[in-house]
């Protein structure tokens, strides 16, 4: 980044975030604290009314706004499409307002960039490969989880699990706090605080078969920063399988969250998962037919057998 582009970054990053210090400019612009003092130097010179507070950092004074910056081709590409994944992936709300935002985006645009971007944009699609295309309901249902988390209040719903529980019953409801929306593989999971569990649980919108928003409001944690939220990592079984090397990238493709590590054999590649219980997979290895066979646990084998001479009855 040049010297003219710098400082014009630099403007608008202090327009961005009202206040930031030499240290994190500098950082972010991969520079020195030194060369920033100057570029702040070089821009009050200019007539730009920067405020610096010892120990603090620079703010542009307040009413100061810059004029509309022009898009390159490529920012133009960016944000256009971004407002399209946001129409594909947001509910009826967002997807008006990232039309309206593309439209708007593409009339200040100068025809020279406007032609360009189109033509980049020509040469790449988002697609949803191997994602069901979001149904009407689905995107009510995450219109209402959005404005639940904004106006703090409880939902209640009712929840399809993906394994049944001990009482062979999958369907459950409960009544929790919405912290918050993460995309995840194209599926939208909710992470919010179950009252049942009295803990952070995660559910996937597209398995809520109802969801109601209750009058009832709640406290967010004050420690609670979605951005930094991790989720903890609750896979304790350990499942080993024997695997045609053949088959490795389907593997990968479909089962890479819960690979552990693989080792070379003499008689075939030896893959580990860790898994919160091995019915997790039970229906991976059954498509994986005779490429894989189960080494341990010995109880997953049975069920594994198990599955296959119900299968082999149908037939």
């Amino acid at each position: 980044m040049n010297k003219t582009d710098r400082q014009l970054a630099i403007m608008l990053e202090l327009q961005r975030c009202k206040v930031s210090r030499a240290e994190d400019l500098a950082s972010l612009f991969e520079t020195s604290v030194r060369t920033i003092y100057r570029d702040i130097q070089a821009l009050s010179e200019m007539g730009i009314p920067i405020v610096g507070a010892p120990g603090q950092g620079y703010s542009l004074m307040e009413g100061y706004f810059l004029p509309p910056v022009g898009f390159s081709a490529e920012e133009a590409v960016t944000l256009l499409l971004g407002t399209d994944f946001i129409e594909q992936k947001l509910d009826g709300d967002y997807g008006g307002v990232a039309k309206s935002a593309r439209r708007k985006i593409e009339a200040i645009l100068p025809e020279p960039v406007r032609a360009e971007s189109a033509r980049v944009r020509e040469t790449m699609r988002l697609l949803r490969a191997g994602e069901p295309a979001a149904t009407s309901k689905e995107k009510d249902k995450l219109g209402q989880a959005r404005r639940a988390i904004l106006e703090r209040r409880k939902m209640r719903l009712t929840y399809r699990k993906r394994l049944p529980e001990t009482d062979g019953n999958r369907t459950t409801e409960r009544e929790v706090s919405p912290y918050g929306l993460v995309l995840l593989q194209g599926n939208w999971m909710l992470v919010a605080r179950c009252d049942l569990r009295a803990d952070i649980r995660h559910f996937r919108l597209s398995r809520v078969t109802e969801l109601a928003v209750l009058e009832e409001r709640f406290h967010m944690p004050d420690d609670f920063n979605l951005s930094d939220y991790r989720k903890p990592d609750d896979r304790s079984e350990r499942l080993r399988v024997r695997t045609n090397p053949a088959i490795m990238d389907k593997i990968v493709e479909t089962c890479q969250f819960y690979m552990e590590s693989t080792e070379e054999r003499p008689d075939g590649l030896v893959v580990t998962f860790r898994v919160r219980q091995p019915e997790e997979l039970l229906s991976h290895i059954l498509g994986w037919g005779g490429d894989v066979e189960v080494l341990e646990p010995e109880s997953f084998r049975h069920r594994v057998r198990e599955e296959a001479e119900n299968i082999l009855k149908r037939y």
